[in-house]
């Protein structure tokens, strides 16, 4: 399955100084992993994002996000950001932030 190029490009701009990060093809699309850990990626159009559940629950109360749920059911702490809510660099700034937090305080793998 495709996924927007142009999205995941941004985001490996904004990561690209990261250490430990890496990038690996899921979920049909592209997922960029923290030590192991999945922070964010790209599925088709929109911005996968990992947090902890409680911060996911805060998140869907944002515009343009919505449960991560590919085969019925959701994945509690993950979440996805359409493309109206990643228009501007600060916005996709923040999320990448929140998801790479979330990674760097789960243990290595």
């Amino acid at each position: 399955m495709a996924f927007d190029q142009q999205l995941a490009g941004r985001v490996r701009k904004r990561r690209a100084a990261r250490r430990g990060l890496t990038e690996e093809r899921r979920f049909g699309g592209l997922a960029f992993l923290l030590d192991g850990d999945m922070c964010c990626g790209v599925h088709r159009h929109e911005l996968i994002v990992r947090m902890s559940p409680a911060q996911a629950e805060a998140a869907l109360g944002e515009p343009h996000t919505r449960i991560f749920d590919l085969s019925g059911r959701p994945m509690k702490g993950w979440i996805l950001v359409e493309p109206d809510g990643l228009v501007d660099e600060p916005a996709l700034a923040n999320w990448l932030r929140l998801g790479t937090r979330h990674a760097a305080s789960l243990p290595k793998k």
